[in-house]
């Protein structure tokens, strides 16, 4: 059975285009998975650091976001992608650490789960611009369930600032 996921693709550190398009690769890589859209990419300022009050020492993330088809269960999935993000050279220091690469599950079908490791849809995704604009430009009517419309969860983003820096790769 093939179901439709999304996940949120994140880099700030040793040349975060190259990894976003690598990361790419991998998610078409995956077991059982294809790559069906991937969003521009799009730069921001770290967000949400509470381990790291100066702020300005962390470099701007480049985020975007790609959809799949996957025959994955949800924690399969999780786990292709931590093995993807490991392959990127990820180590985690501390919460909210500039990292190589981070790949969330945003978005499984309509599942709503909360398991140790694993909450779908992703807990912070519609307060956080960097996934909601890329995750709407390859799906403009996405939904996100026990919140609604992402179109309607960007709205209450706007101070947050984006730059697109690339089409799709």
């Amino acid at each position: 059975m093939s179901h439709i996921a999304f996940i949120g693709l994140g880099s700030n550190l040793q040349d975060p285009l190259r990894q976003m398009q690598q990361a790419f690769v991998d998610l078409g890589g995956l077991p059982e998975t294809q790559l069906v859209a991937r969003s521009s990419l799009y730069r921001s300022a770290p967000l949400g650091c509470p381990d790291m009050p100066d702020l300005t020492s962390q470099p701007d993330f480049v985020n975007a976001v790609a959809k799949i088809e996957t025959g994955l269960v949800p924690h399969a999935l999780l786990q292709g992608l931590l093995q993807i993000e490991h392959s990127h050279g990820r180590e985690r220091t501390f919460r909210n650490a500039p990292r190589t690469l981070d790949l969330d599950v945003l978005l499984y079908d309509d599942v709503q789960l909360r398991e140790h490791g694993l909450t779908i849809p992703h807990p912070q995704m519609h307060r956080r611009a960097f996934v909601l604009q890329p995750l709407l430009e390859i799906a403009p009517d996405a939904v996100i369930p026990g919140v609604g419309l992402a179109s309607l969860a960007l709205a209450e983003c706007q101070d947050q600032i984006l730059d697109r820096i690339s089409n799709v790769v």
